[in-house]
């Protein structure tokens, strides 16, 4: 194989995981059944679930398979004001979310098992570069329009729940 096919398999290979969606945390080989490709349109609007962010309602779309948080928000070209996408993440780890193929400036929360924000991101359409977590205690992403938190007064130290408890349990989840 020619170093320049070699090159472009490996950056196509790359650019699979790309998206405005969580990275990969773990270096674990995918399953043969999960479908790594890049997506190369936006992903049907997903189940939506009521949150409350302090005194905040929000509905946010559950990407819960590896192919919806892959997809995350790539594509779309609106998000409405008080919409958002959840990530529910396989494990508890560090954040790792980037842009590639958004169009809209979106925020995201990274959240800790038990539901608390520990940090908010604002992100910008097609930057590549990855916005890690500063800790590796996060479980959940929520992503926003862009502000929403700020606008909403919404800050890191809050816990978020959902219409039927705690994210964990909502979820169906152990830490």
């Amino acid at each position: 194989m020619k170093f320049s096919q070699l090159f472009g398999l490996l950056l196509a290979s790359l650019a699979m995981m790309a998206g405005c969606k969580k990275a990969g945390g773990d270096n674990t080989a995918p399953e043969a059944s999960v479908d790594l490709s890049m997506p190369t349109e936006a992903q049907p609007k997903l189940p939506t679930i009521k949150l409350w962010l302090g005194p905040e309602e929000m509905t946010a779309e559950t990407a819960v398979t590896a192919q919806q948080e892959r997809t995350g928000m790539m594509f779309r070209k609106s998000m409405g004001e008080n919409h958002g996408m959840i990530f529910v993440l396989p494990s508890t780890d560090q954040a790792r979310f980037w842009m590639t193929n958004c169009y809209i400036p979106l925020s995201v929360a990274y959240i800790d098992p038990e539901g608390v924000i520990q940090e908010i991101h604002d992100l910008q359409p097609h930057n590549i570069e990855t916005v890690n977590s500063a800790t590796n205690n996060i479980r959940f992403a929520l992503e926003t329009p862009q502000g929403w938190f700020q606008r909403h007064n919404i800050r890191a130290g809050m816990t978020i729940r959902t219409e039927r408890g705690p994210l964990m349990e909502t979820f169906h989840q152990s830490p």
